[in-house]
């Protein structure tokens, strides 16, 4: 009569023990079924962020280095502004410029948005900015929270590999 319950029991105990011992795991990224836990979000940081000052109100871009210190590689999904709402992230490849849907941001790497390279395109800006200003943008991940991010307002021929060379 008492067998059920007994074993009932014992296997309530035997799960509970399993969870217990499972939460002091040195591995809290990953849940006992293996996949990864929500708590286990990259974190990025940017640095280097500018625009170069618009010619015109058509398009501009964008450039900067952003960081993932995590072991989760993820995405750049796309980038909003108060200054376009077209905003576009955009590959080059072969000296041709092509938009995507996302860009990877490697686990402990990073994803380098540069002249000439990758970067992100405003199309049909709402004013044009000037040397000095600064534009806002906010970076949208597959699985990090989104980053603010000012840019500061470069004169045109500004390229950030050559601003240490002073």
């Amino acid at each position: 009569m008492n067998a059920r319950p007994t074993r009932t029991l014992a296997a309530v105990l035997s799960l509970t023990a399993a969870l217990a011992i499972s939460g002091c795991s040195s591995d809290s990224d990953t849940k006992a079924d293996g996949a990864k836990s929500d708590d286990a979000k990259p974190t990025m940081t940017v640095s280097g962020a500018y625009m170069p000052e618009p010619v015109n109100d058509k398009m501009a871009g964008a450039f900067m280095i952003i960081k993932n210190d995590s072991k989760t590689a993820d995405k750049l999904t796309g980038v909003t502004s108060p200054l376009s709402d077209d905003l576009q992230v955009h590959e080059t490849k072969d000296q041709k410029m092509q938009q995507v849907a996302s860009m990877d941001v490697p686990a402990n790497g990073e994803l380098n948005l540069e002249r000439g390279g990758n970067h992100v395109m405003f199309m049909g800006l709402k004013n044009k900015p000037k040397v000095g200003d600064k534009v806002t943008v906010e970076l949208r991940f597959e699985k990090a929270d989104p980053v603010k991010v000012e840019l500061d307002v470069k004169e045109r021929t500004y390229n950030a590999q050559n601003s240490n060379a002073h």
